[in-house]
């Protein structure tokens, strides 16, 4: 007997979801957006002997409850980045829940063979996320302060500007020390995980690649299950070329894509700077091809995809960096 696929879409807000179930015909429900409701409706609603794909946006923490109940549950979950579903959906008109919906089950059904399921998380990775989100707040609201405390300099009444860059400074005092217990938190959380122990000893031998970098790489990878291959973490880190040109008119450089995570971006760049800085393979890379007379820039950015490729091949052959200029 064939198997009947049924296809589900699910607009996640911060309260509610708007579930579409296409079969032999459409259906609409709304459902409290919190665990035991969920998977109160999913447990009524899932039938033996019929495959259900069942597809939501990933709109951050509002998506965490729908995660942590499909996962356990018979079904295929496909997880898609909203951008990827908004510009896959042509000319859309207005905004409405109900719809949107019915648009992401309709997707789901066109697109579930080449859409990868969701990898559930395991609950140290989930931890690990959410000690790194609030370190980043931090993070900002430290900055935030200290760029207030510039501007404040200039203000004419210099007592009151003193007064309140007093206040600003012991916010800032305790938002380094909360930084500070984060970060143990977060060594602590990796030293009690003994496969994240031993990953975050493989990143952290490769020249440029420090606490934080090796930190945000297992999260965004989920431990190299979500992200698999080099060229799709360059791809997501926004430092993979791609080709520009079109027929016979446009015949543009090689160029790195804007859709990216910026962050991950930002902390991989730094991490280059500084492998380029040291003795290692790296560094006589970089400098070979400046005296070649290529541009720096471009230069940087193949370290930060070797970078990658180190990441990846340490994990494959489960082994650690070995710096032949110090071992020479």
């Amino acid at each position: 007997m064939e198997t009947e696929l049924n296809f589900i879409g699910i607009d996640v807000s911060k309260d509610t979801l708007d579930i579409c179930l296409l079969s032999e015909r459409s259906r609409s429900f709304i459902v409290k957006n919190r665990e035991k409701d969920i998977a109160r409706f999913f447990n009524a609603l899932l039938e033996e002997n019929i495959s259900y794909h069942i597809c939501a946006e990933n709109t951050g923490k509002y998506t965490w409850s729908l995660m942590s109940v499909l996962a356990d549950m018979d079904c295929d979950f496909y997880v898609v980045n909203p951008l990827h579903l908004k510009r896959s959906l042509g000319l859309v008109r207005g905004k409405n829940d109900k719809v949107d919906a019915v648009r992401i089950a309709h997707f789901i059904k066109k697109n579930y063979t080449e859409t990868k399921t969701y990898v559930q998380k395991r609950n140290v990775i989930e931890d690990l996320q959410i000690l790194l989100s609030e370190r980043g707040f931090r993070i900002n609201q430290r900055k935030q302060l200290k760029t207030k405390n510039k501007e404040l300099m200039v203000l004419g009444n210099q007592k009151l500007a003193k007064h309140i860059i007093e206040q600003n400074n012991r916010l800032i005092k305790e938002l380094t020390v909360q930084v500070k217990a984060i970060e143990q938190q977060v060594r602590a959380l990796l030293k009690s995980d003994t496969k994240l122990n031993t990953l975050s000893r493989q990143l952290k031998s490769i020249p440029g690649v420090g606490d934080v970098l090796c930190w945000n790489i297992l999260v965004k990878t989920n431990e190299f299950k979500s992200i698999t291959q080099p060229r799709k973490l360059a791809c997501y880190c926004g430092v993979a070329p791609f080709q520009n040109t079109s027929g016979t008119s446009i015949f543009g450089r090689n160029r790195v894509s804007n859709l990216a995570d910026k962050s991950l971006k930002k902390l991989l760049h730094l991490g280059a700077m500084s492998a380029i800085r040291l003795e290692n393979d790296l560094a006589l890379y970089y400098k070979r091809k400046v005296n070649e007379g290529k541009n720096k820039m471009s230069v940087l950015n193949a370290v930060r995809n070797k970078i990658i490729h180190l990441i990846f091949a340490l994990i494959k052959n489960q082994a650690f960096y070995q710096n032949r200029l110090v071992a020479s």
